[in-house]
């Protein structure tokens, strides 16, 4: 006890109290955020949203206009109020923001996320749970482990699995790659937690050179370096190559550590999923663990017509997924699951203010133990009530069209002579190049124009990547594409979608052959 020296403080005159209709979780406040959020609704329903999914004009006009209706960035000395803040808010989220519910907007794995997952996102934001803990949110521990069964259960890990939620696929890619640095430490001898990873000799992570740049970000992270990544080559179908993998696994000097081969599950731009049960075989005779980028993939596990293309997952030591890309959730929504439990013992972390021993071992314990974070919200919430609404039918459904609108783009496409199809619909992207009349670098030009055009007038939001068209080791080129993942989209509103792209085409052609007359 730190003694008194001095006589206590005199009675603090505290001010007037707050109504109960200030805290969101009290009824009054439930009421309060009911009324609030139909007021912001109307809001939203009478200001002027854009005819397209993007806001016309440059990105700096379209700033600047949002930046003049919040006014000066600087706090204000009284208030709004509450009604006040939130229409000005709407009205810059409608007026400069984007429309992921238009049919138009096909540029990145971002879907207009349902009506009933905002819903209970919004719940699980009254509440302000944390999943530490314990006494931060029992209701929502029991939501998240419902949440981690039934999504191990899906990708047929086994009894044994578990899982946590994580704030992206990033994250859940850099917490599975610590874990298997960790197991590979541990099978030499090396505590990487303690001791770090000096005293690993020369450690190794394979990926296909089409894997997500997340792998590299975590190697650095991780203090491996991105130097460990030894990138696989991928077959014509853009799916990582078992022989190549086996040669560069084979090929190992003795002062080399393979701590993971990371297979993906749908590549970003492609949708292409490695040959995961070759992988598996390979990353087991290796005994090296095997980690499966589904971020994007994974949602194909809804639909009967695609769930097949993920055979092997079950294979897998841990695995990433986003049900914030085919599950239809605000952001972010992102899982890392493993098969085997006891792979979160390198996290595990004892804390006096949060889960003394005494208290874990009479239950009260939360998942401190299974996550880099700490505070964490209950992002199980909006996924949990979207998959108990639709279950695996209504989910697979939604899942079934995205990938039939892909199909119907990619026959409009070949269709098209102006229209170069790069890359088939896997899942739900498609990747395509305008051709063009000059060369090629012409053309790359030309493509990077026409999508700023759709920008700049609001009439469409698509992709742009590059891709080594000509073979590997080709230059790559500027491409465009589409990712589909509004299941309420039509085949009209794809065919609407090319023509605008054709549309801009032409006249981004004719404005470069007027400049150089």
């Amino acid at each position: 006890m730190i003694p008194l020296t001095e006589a206590p403080p005199a009675p603090f005159p505290l001010p007037p109290s707050f109504p109960r209709s200030l805290l969101a979780g009290s009824r009054e406040g439930l009421a309060e955020v009911s009324a609030a959020l139909a007021d912001a609704v109307g809001t939203v329903r009478a200001s002027r949203r854009p005819t397209g999914p993007v806001p016309a004009g440059t990105p700096r006009d379209v700033l600047a206009a949002a930046a003049g209706t919040l006014g000066p960035a600087r706090l204000p000395a009284e208030g709004l109020g509450a009604e006040a803040a939130l229409r000005l808010l709407a009205t810059v989220l409608v007026e400069q923001g984007i429309d992921l519910a238009h049919p138009r907007a096909a540029a990145h794995l971002q879907p207009p996320p349902l009506a009933v997952a905002v819903a209970a996102d919004t719940l699980a934001s009254a509440a302000n749970a944390s999943l530490d803990t314990y006494d931060s949110g029992p209701s929502a521990l029991a939501v998240e482990r419902w949440l981690i069964g039934a999504l191990t259960g899906l990708a047929g890990l086994g009894e044994r699995a578990d899982g946590v939620l994580t704030p992206g696929g990033s994250l859940s890619n850099l917490l599975g790659l610590l874990l298997a640095r960790d197991a590979a430490a541990l099978r030499l001898g090396v505590d990487a937690r303690e001791d770090g990873v000096a005293a690993l000799p020369g450690p190794v992570v394979f990926c296909s050179e089409l894997a997500h740049f997340s792998v590299q970000r975590a190697c650095a992270a991780l203090g491996l370096g991105e130097r460990a990544v030894h990138l696989v080559p991928t077959d014509e179908r853009r799916r990582m190559r078992p022989a190549a993998l086996a040669a560069a696994l084979g090929g190992l000097g003795p002062g080399r550590t393979p701590l993971a081969v990371v297979a993906t599950a749908g590549t970003t731009d492609f949708g292409s999923v490695d040959p995961l049960p070759e992988l598996a075989e390979i990353a087991a005779g290796h005994g090296t663990w095997m980690h499966v980028d589904a971020a994007y993939g994974f949602g194909a596990l809804f639909s009967e017509r695609l769930a097949d293309r993920l055979a092997g997952l079950e294979l897998a030591d841990s695995v990433t997924l986003d049900l914030h890309k085919i599950g239809w959730q605000p952001a972010a929504t992102s899982a890392l699951l493993v098969s085997e439990t006891t792979a979160f013992t390198a996290l595990d972390r004892e804390v006096a203010y949060l889960n003394p021993a005494d208290d874990s071992d009479a239950g009260y314990d939360g998942l401190l133990g299974r996550s880099l974070q700490t505070t964490r919200r209950p992002d199980a919430v909006k996924a949990a009530a979207t998959l108990l609404a639709y279950g695996r039918t209504g989910m697979g459904r939604m899942v079934d069209v995205c990938h039939g609108l892909a199909r119907h783009a990619e026959r409009r496409i070949l269709a098209e002579p102006e229209l170069e199809l790069v890359s088939p619909a896997e899942l739900t992207t498609v990747v395509f190049r305008y051709r063009g009349s000059g060369s090629p670098g012409a053309a790359d030009r030309l493509n990077g124009d026409l999508r700023r055009r759709l920008l700049e007038t609001g009439r469409a939001l698509i992709g742009r990547t590059e891709v080594r068209t000509a073979g590997p080791d080709s230059p790559a080129r500027v491409c465009l594409k589409f990712t589909l993942l509004n299941p309420t989209a039509t085949v009209d509103d794809i065919d609407g979608l090319v023509d605008i792209v054709l549309d801009a085409g032409r006249t981004c052609e004719r404005l470069v052959e007027e400049s150089a007359a």
